[in-house]
C-alpha cells in the first residue's frame, strides 16, 4: 500500500512506515493541483495544517482508505465527504499541547520584556537599553479565554510565574476552575476588565470567530497586552490593529493570521498583506505552536502509527469511526442517533453550565449494548463546546477534562413505552431532562422535554418555544413564520396545566434566522427562543 506524507513529520515516523511495509513518497509542499493529479495512487494521506482533504481531493482519492491529521484539529480535513467515501480519519490532539501551550507563554514574555525588539536593535549595534524597559508579569492578572487542555497549561504555568490567573469558559465546571486554581468570570465582560495579559485558547467556531471585537477592546483596561496562539480570526484584526495604533493595547503576540500566508513560501515569492506586520508593538510568529522537535515527534510517531494500524484493518481511534463491529453498529443506528440529538439540544436551548450528566436506560435497551449509546448523548453535548473533533473514543475523557460526571443507570420498569433514553442535566442551580423512544425499529421521537409531555419526530430544524398558556399565541407563532417565508412541518404544543406555560416545538424546513427568532422572541406571551439544529 502506498501513503503521500505532504507536510513535515519526525523521520521516526517516516521509518516506522517503511519498517510496516509501506511505500512512503515524501512530497513536502507539493501544490493542490499536483496532489489532485496523484492521489489516485495512494491508499493513505498524512498532513498537518496546511494541506486541504477537501471534498475535491478525496473525489479524486478514489482508493483512499485513510486520511491522517499530525496534530491537534482537523480544521483542513472535510470529515463528512471522507465519512460517506468511507475513509477513516485520524488526528493526534494530545500530542502539541505542551508546545502550543508554551509558545502563548514566551508570546507573553516578549511582550512584557521587549525580548523581539531589542533583539533587532542589538543587532543594529543599538544598545541604549533605556528604550526598552519592560514590565514584570510578578502580580499581574492574566485573563485566560477557554480553559481547556491549552488553557489549563498555561494557567499552571503563569500562576508559577506569581500571576493571578482568572478565566472565562462557560462549558467548564467550577470543580474544573477550583482544581486548576483559576478564579472563574461569569462574563468575559468581567474578563476584560481585569487582566493585564488576556491570552486566547478556544476552538474557531460561529461563536467564538471575532468574539474579541472592537467593543470588548474598549471594556479592555488600558496598555493590556494581547496574546493569540490559538486561531486566526478569534480576535478581530482590523480591532486589534486600531487599539494598538492608539495604545490602548500595548502590545499583541499573534501566531495565527486570519487569512493565513503560504508558510511554505520564501519572502521574494509572498505577496501576503497584513497591517499588523506593519507595527512595531506586535510580535509575529508563523504559525509555531506545534514547532518543537518534542511535539514533531508526538505527532509524526503517533499519526504514523494510527494510519498503519487502519490501513491493516485494526480498530483505531478515529475521529468519524465508533468502536463497533457493523453488525452491532446496524442494529444500535437508530438509539445511537437519538442519543446524539438528546445531548446535542441542552446548549442550544440552555446556557447554565452542566457540571453531571446521568443517563438513564429503560425497558428493551437494559439488553442492548448502551456503551455506545451513551458516549453518543457526550458526542452530542460536546460537539458544540469544545475545540477538538468529538468521536467515540474521546468523547469520555474530553468531558472528565472539563470537570464533567457521567453516570449510567438502566431500569427494566417501564409502563407507556418498550424502550426510553432519558438523558438529565445536573447544573450547579437545577436538574433538567430530556427523553425519547424509538418506535419500530427506526421512529424516533422525543416525548419529554425539560418536564414537557411530548410525542414530536425531530428533524434537522425545530424552533423550540417557551411561552404562556393562553389564546393566539400559536396563530402569532405561525403568522409570523409564514410572513418571513418559512414552511411549518409539523408543530406540537405541550402543557403541563391550563393557563400555566407550555412548549412548542415548530419544524420547519431549513434555518431561521436571527430576526425572525428576535421577531418570535418580541411575541407578547414568548417568553424563549431557541433554534435547534439536530
Amino acid at each position: 500500500m502506498r501513503i503521500i506524507v505532504t507536510e513535515r513529520i519526525a523521520d521516526e515516523g517516516v521509518n516506522y512506515l517503511r519498517g510496516c511495509g509501506f511505500d512512503v513518497d515524501i512530497r513536502y509542499g507539493i501544490s493542490h493541483p499536483e496532489l489532485l493529479e496523484i492521489i489516485p495512487d495512494y491508499d493513505a494521506i498524512i498532513v498537518r495544517s496546511v494541506t486541504k482533504v477537501n471534498r475535491e481531493l478525496i473525489e479524486k482519492g478514489i482508493n483512499l482508505k485513510v486520511a491522517g491529521r499530525a496534530g491537534n484539529g482537523i480544521d483542513n480535513i472535510d470529515v463528512p465527504a471522507c465519512t460517506q467515501k468511507g475513509i477513516i480519519v485520524v488526528n493526534t490532539p494530545e500530542s502539541n499541547t505542551m508546545a502550543a501551550a508554551e509558545l502563548a507563554i514566551g508570546l507573553a514574555y516578549c511582550l512584557f520584556r521587549n525580548i523581539p525588539q531589542a533583539n533587532a536593535a542589538s543587532k543594529r549595534l543599538d544598545f541604549r537599553r533605556n528604550k526598552f524597559i519592560g514590565r514584570e508579569l510578578d502580580e499581574k492578572t492574566v485573563g485566560i479565554i477557554g480553559l481547556g487542555r491549552i488553557g489549563s497549561i498555561v494557567a499552571r504555568k503563569l500562576k508559577g510565574a506569581n500571576m493571578r490567573a482568572i478565566a472565562y469558559d462557560p462549558y467548564i465546571t467550577d470543580e474544573k476552575f477550583k482544581r486548576n486554581g483559576v478564579e472563574k468570570c461569569e462574563t468575559l465582560d468581567d474578563l476584560l476588565r481585569q487582566a493585564d495579559l488576556i491570552t486566547i485558547h478556544t476552538p474557531k467556531n460561529e461563536e467564538t470567530y471575532g468574539m474579541v471585537g472592537a467593543e470588548q477592546l474598549k471594556k479592555c483596561k488600558s496598555g493590556v497586552k494581547i496574546v493569540n496562539a490559538a486561531r486566526g480570526g478569534l480576535i478581530n484584526e482590523k480591532a486589534l490593529c486600531e487599539a494598538l495604533k492608539s495604545g490602548h493595547v500595548a502590545a499583541a503576540g499573534i501566531d495565527v493570521l486570519d487569512p493565513e500566508p503560504g508558510y511554505d513560501k520564501p519572502p521574494e515569492q509572498q505577496t501576503y498583506k497584513n497591517p499588523l506586520l506593519e507595527l512595531d508593538n506586535v510580535v509575529i510568529t508563523p504559525h509555531l505552536g506545534a514547532s518543537t522537535e518534542e511535539a514533531n515527534y508526538n505527532v509524526g510517531t503517533a499519526i504514523t502509527k494510527l494510519v498503519a494500524e487502519a490501513l491493516k484493518g485494526e480498530m483505531v481511534v478515529a475521529v468519524n469511526m465508533p468502536p463497533l463491529e457493523s453488525g452491532d453498529l446496524a442494529q444500535l443506528k437508530p438509539y445511537i442517533i437519538l442519543a446524539e440529538m438528546l445531548g446535542k439540544i441542552y446548549y442550544q436551548a440552555e446556557k447554565e453550565t452542566v457540571e453531571k450528566l446521568e443517563i438513564v436506560y429503560s425497558g428493551d435497551l437494559v439488553d442492548k449494548e448502551t456503551r455506545i449509546m451513551s458516549l453518543s448523548v457526550l458526542k452530542g453535548f460536546l460537539d458544540p463546546i469544545t475545540s477538538e473533533k468529538v468521536n467515540f473514543v474521546n468523547a469520555e475523557l474530553i468531558a472528565k477534562n472539563m470537570g464533567i460526571e457521567l453516570i449510567e443507570s438502566k431500569s427494566s420498569h417501564l409502563d407507556k413505552y418498550t424502550n426510553l433514553i432519558t438523558v438529565k442535566f445536573f447544573t450547579k442551580k437545577k436538574e433538567q431532562s430530556i427523553s425519547g423512544t424509538v418506535f419500530a425499529k427506526e421512529e424516533l421521537r422525543i416525548v419529554d422535554f425539560f418536564g414537557y409531555r411530548l410525542d414530536f419526530e425531530p428533524t434537522p430544524f425545530i424552533i423550540a418555544l417557551h411561552n404562556t398558556d393562553r389564546p393566539g399565541i400559536i396563530g402569532k407563532i405561525g403568522t409570523l413564520l409564514g410572513a418571513n417565508g418559512i414552511n411549518i412541518a409539523a408543530m406540537q404544543w405541550s402543557r403541563n396545566q391550563r393557563g400555566g406555560k407550555a412548549v412548542s416545538f415548530v419544524s420547519i424546513d431549513g434555518e431561521a434566522g436571527k430576526e425572525v427568532l428576535s421577531q418570535l422572541r418580541q411575541i407578547d406571551g414568548v417568553l424563549k427562543v431557541s433554534m435547534l439544529k439536530l
